[in-house]
């Protein structure tokens, strides 16, 4: 039985965009093929073009902006650090270079899972990854694999939007402990339900 109608993560944003009638195979290798491009950039100009690219899709999508930005937002812990050592290590054009790689890549990912079912993801995967069959594998398995894989920023990105707010919403303070603990118990929650489910399916088998 096909994976596609027990796998959940709720991240998907209904929408009659031409992005969402898009095919997801062919969201799913533009994604790809956009990603390796823009890992060879090499200049910042060019790169500000795609980021612009990929705001002008966000705009035609018509996600909320304040949805688009939360799957990026969690990055950031990530893409600070990384900045000041590429800039200390390699100069700015680099740090900014490298930090603008990495935000236009989640950017574009969180733009695909948010405009693709799940169920239309997995089954785009599962059919290319048929004739592997031939070799043994499972094709299922890697459709799950690939799956996941794209949207596991904004998932991530999700659940810190959520421990955030209950944060604020206590009242606690801004150490990163208040906010991280109960980061890491969604999370594990999240996966222990997906888990759940695959096992529940004879995934693990």
């Amino acid at each position: 039985m096909s994976l596609s109608t027990h796998v959940h993560l709720g991240l998907y944003q209904p929408g009659s965009s031409p992005v969402h009638r898009m095919p997801a195979g062919i969201k799913l290798v533009a994604l790809a093929v956009v990603a390796v491009g823009i890992l060879q950039v090499s200049r910042l100009a060019t790169l500000g073009l795609v980021a612009a690219a990929t705001v002008l899709l966000t705009a035609v999508a018509r996600v909320p902006w304040r949805v688009a930005l939360a799957q990026v937002r969690p990055v950031c812990w990530v893409a600070a650090p990384l900045l000041v050592f590429q800039w200390v290590t390699a100069g700015p054009d680099q740090a900014l270079l490298v930090v603008g790689q990495l935000l236009i890549l989640v950017a574009l990912a969180a733009l695909v899972t948010l405009t693709t079912r799940v169920s239309a993801m997995l089954d785009a995967i599962e059919a290319a990854a048929r004739p592997l069959v031939r070799l043994g594998i499972n094709p299922t398995r890697v459709a799950l694999v690939l799956a996941l894989t794209v949207r596991c920023v904004p998932l991530v990105a999700r659940c810190y939007a959520e421990a955030r707010e209950a944060q604020k919403a206590r009242g606690l303070d801004n150490r990163p402990s208040a906010l991280v603990v109960p980061l890491v118990i969604r999370l594990v929650k999240k996966a222990d339900a997906i888990g759940a489910a695959l096992a529940a399916r004879g995934v693990d088998d």
